[in-house]
């Protein structure tokens, strides 16, 4: 993965990112030597959280098929969650 660091965003700023951007998906901004930031288009982005909100959906399902689930009403499960 392409990096950057900290001192070269501060120095040539937005236009950094956007060169990096254009050849790769995402940019690690490192500071002091130590990866901390990821930078990604707002296109990408999205794709990963759809991709998240899709393993979430299958965990549902896998654990709703499995019995792994309460059918209650609002006040049961008040009850239930604050024991």
């Amino acid at each position: 993965m392409e990096s950057i660091t900290a001192n070269q965003l501060k120095i040539k700023g937005i236009p950094v990112i956007e060169k990096h951007l254009a050849d790769h998906q995402e940019l690690v901004i490192t500071v002091r030597g130590k990866e901390r930031f990821v930078v990604m288009d707002m296109q990408h982005y999205n794709y990963l959280r759809e991709c998240e909100l899709d393993a979430a959906l299958h965990k549902t399902k896998a654990d709703y098929e499995a019995g792994r689930c309460v059918t209650e009403t609002v006040e049961e499960h008040v009850q239930r969650i604050t024991k």
